[in-house]
């Protein structure tokens, strides 16, 4: 038991749509491709009957945040949607002005059922575009071509939602620096209040994973990298983790309260939560992956209380990654641990030159960004 009771920290829910049209070549999300139609109502259901139980795990806190993740979220009809988001709104107290995100795929944004997700209460939508290229998007399996993408992004501007994010990849098989940064300067061009642009990588249990394509060397990389950088500040945006830039006002805050560890509710098929409960204690939970087991009503598949040993590492595995400083009260605040517990390693990181510290903050330098895995490990506690 820690020897007082944090401060509980903000709390998110992710819902987890776990259908796709078909599967990407590089995908290692909980996803599956669609065989027949998507079984919208009797979904949703099972979500909010998995939302029931784990409200205990909540402790009736509101929710400032909400993000429909998959799979395409926006093959739910809007009947669906609309049914989803009432039975959440009916289970949980929502904060009034809540962030509500849903990804989104260029191939499946249609202006009518946008307008009915508005109506449900999305406000943000995150539109996974990839690459402007036509040869790159096949290569990555995508069903849409980049007018599509124009026409979502065009679309979602039009509705004026809250925000909207593009997805942009980097690093694609065979990409030249030249068509890399066509690709972002593409995506400016649309003027997204927020740009995801992250570096392909090649997962196993994956199609790319069994048969790998060649990708840009190191060297190759760093250029895309450091010259994409210069055009994202140059147009506005400011890059607040490692792959995600938005303009000042426009930071997505589900994610920001991943990262600054706060807590989350996870529904739906593979969704992982982390609730801190009252007593100190942090739960973990992980659902059931396959659509088939989840949809006979077998939610939980594991969960486990983080040891207390485990807990400065989770805490700066999340926080490291925000480019942002760190409150330092916020050790104390979300673990409840007390800050000498981890004197040593934080004074090693100081040494080395990966963390700079004030009486009220730890940042993250250049140099940790860099070498970010052996700066966690000096958190890591040994078995």
């Amino acid at each position: 038991m820690p020897e007082f009771s944090p401060t509980l920290p903000p709390l998110s829910l992710y819902i987890h749509i776990p259908w796709c049209v078909q599967k990407c070549p590089y995908c290692d999300f909980n996803s599956h491709a669609l065989k027949g139609e998507v079984p919208h109502i009797e979904y949703v259901q099972h979500l909010l009957n998995d939302l029931e139980q784990d409200l205990p795990l909540t402790g009736g806190r509101e929710v400032r945040t909400i993000f429909i993740g998959g799979g395409t979220p926006s093959l739910l009809s809007s009947n669906a949607m609309q049914m989803l988001m009432d039975g959440v709104r009916a289970r949980l107290p929502l904060a009034a002005d809540a962030e509500i995100t849903m990804e989104a795929n260029p191939g499946t944004v249609e202006a009518d059922r946008f307008s009915a997700y508005q109506k449900a209460g999305i406000n943000r939508i995150s539109i996974g575009v990839q690459s402007f290229s036509p040869q790159k998007l096949a290569r990555l399996g995508r069903i849409h071509g980049p007018e599509e993408a124009v026409r979502a992004a065009q679309l979602a501007e039009g509705l004026g939602l809250r925000s909207f994010n593009l997805d942009l990849m980097h690093g694609l098989p065979d990409q030249s620096l030249e068509e890399a940064l066509d690709d972002l300067r593409q995506a400016i061009a649309l003027n997204p209040p927020h740009l995801s642009w992250y570096q392909l990588t090649i997962e196993p249990n994956t199609l790319f994973g069994s048969r790998p394509p060649k990708l840009p060397d190191d060297d190759a990389l760093w250029d895309i990298f450091e010259q994409g950088h210069q055009l994202l500040s140059a147009a506005g945006y400011q890059q607040y983790e490692t792959s995600a830039y938005a303009k000042p006002g426009y930071r997505c805050e589900h994610n920001l309260n991943y990262w600054r560890f706060g807590d989350y509710l996870g529904i739906g098929c593979g969704a992982h939560g982390k609730l801190t409960q009252a007593d100190g204690r942090i739960v973990r939970t992980v659902k059931t992956r396959h659509p088939r087991g989840f949809m006979k009503g077998n939610y939980l598949d594991k969960q486990h209380v983080v040891a207390e040993n485990d807990k400065p590492f989770e805490f700066f595995m999340n926080r490291f990654r925000l480019l942002e400083a760190a409150p330092r009260a916020d050790f104390r605040r979300y673990t409840g641990m007390d800050e000498q517990v981890i004197r040593p390693q934080i004074d090693a990181a100081i040494s080395a030159g990966y963390v700079e510290e004030t009486t009220e903050s730890w940042q993250i330098t250049e140099k940790g960004k860099l070498f970010l895995n052996s700066l966690l490990e000096l958190f890591l506690t040994e078995e």
